[in-house]
C-alpha cells in the first residue's frame, strides 16, 4: 500500500495534505475538499486517525486527520503543491518533514485496511407520548428531516456500500436518501434494535461485527437504547452518560477484524 506525500513550494517541505475549514464547513467535508484541491484526487474517507495540535508563531493550530482512498482523479502541479509522491509507508515516513505527520502515519500503519462502520442514531421523531399509532411507524419530525439532510451529506463522504437499519420507520427514513445510490438495498436489522439488544446483547454485538467484516463501508441506523451498550462492549469508555448518542448523531467506527481500532463521534446537526 502506498500513501501520498505532498511538497509545498511555499514552505519547501514534505507533508500530508491538509488545509483550513471554510465558514460553516465540517472537518470531514474540508478534508475531502482540501485533498482534491491539493492533489487532484477525489477522496473517500475512512477512519479518523487523530487530532494534532501545534503552534505556528503566535497561533495554536489543530488538524484532524483521516485515512482516505483515492477514488478518481490525477495530480497536476498547482500553487500549493508542486510535486506529489506515492510511497510505501516506511519511505513516506523518511521523507516527511514534520514529526506530527510521521505520528499520523504511524497511527495509519496500525490498521491500514481497517473496515469502516458508521453507527447512526435515528434522527428526531417527536415524542413517543404524542404518537397514537404503532411506535414502529412513528415518522421523523420536521427537525428530524432537517437533520437527515445534513447527515446524508456527511455519510456520503464515506461512499457506503452496505445500508442497515432497525426495522422501524424512523430508522429507515434516517438513511433512506442513501438508498438512491446504485445497488444499495436497505437491510433490516432487528437484532440491533432496542428489543433485540435487550433480549440478546451478545447477538447484537456479533451482528455488528459481521457487518464490519463485509468488503466495504457500512452504515447502521440504530436506537439510543442500543448504541451505548454496543460501544461499551467494543471497548469505548461508556455508560449512558459517558457515550453520546444523540438523535441524528453518528459514530465513525473502524475495525481490524473484530477489534475496534478507532471511534470518532459526529454530533447531531
Amino acid at each position: 500500500m502506498e500513501v501520498a506525500v505532498a511538497h509545498r513550494p511555499r514552505y519547501d517541505d514534505w507533508s500530508l495534505p491538509k488545509g483550513k475549514l471554510d465558514p460553516g464547513e465540517t472537518v470531514y467535508s474540508a478534508a475531502v475538499r482540501e485533498v482534491l484541491e491539493e492533489t487532484g484526487y477525489t477522496a473517500v474517507l475512512g477512519r479518523h486517525l487523530g487530532q494534532v495540535a501545534y503552534r505556528v508563531g503566535d497561533s495554536d493550530k489543530t488538524v484532524d486527520y483521516f485515512s482516505a482512498r483515492a477514488a478518481s482523479g490525477a495530480f497536476a502541479a498547482n500553487d500549493e503543491v508542486d510535486e506529489l509522491r506515492w510511497l510505501p509507508v516506511a519511505d513516506a515516513v523518511e521523507l516527511l518533514t514534520y514529526h506530527q505527520d510521521r505520528d499520523v502515519l504511524a497511527a495509519f500503519a496500525i490498521a491500514p485496511e481497517a473496515a469502516t462502520v458508521l453507527l447512526v442514531r435515528h434522527a428526531h421523531a417527536g415524542n413517543r407520548s404524542e404518537w397514537e399509532g404503532d411506535d414502529a411507524e412513528r415518522p421523523l419530525s420536521e427537525r428530524g428531516l432537517r437533520q437527515v439532510e445534513r447527515l446524508t451529506g456527511f455519510l456520503r463522504l464515506f461512499s457506503p456500500e452496505y445500508l442497515h437499519a432497525v426495522p422501524n420507520r424512523r430508522c429507515s427514513e434516517t438513511i433512506r436518501p442513501l438508498i438512491a445510490l446504485p445497488d444499495r438495498p436497505l437491510r433490516p436489522e432487528a437484532p440491533l434494535g432496542e428489543v433485540g439488544y435487550r433480549d440478546n446483547p451478545d447477538g447484537a454485538l456479533t451482528r455488528l461485527l459481521e457487518i464490519a467484516s463485509q468488503n466495504g463501508p457500512a452504515v447502521v441506523c440504530s436506537q439510543g437504547g442500543t448504541i451505548p451498550g454496543l460501544l461499551a462492549a467494543l471497548g469505548v469508555e461508556s455508560g449512558v452518560e459517558g457515550v453520546p448518542a444523540k438523535k441524528g448523531s453518528a459514530w465513525l467506527l473502524a475495525f481490524d477484524g473484530d477489534k475496534l481500532v478507532g471511534a470518532h463521534y459526529e454530533p447531531a446537526p
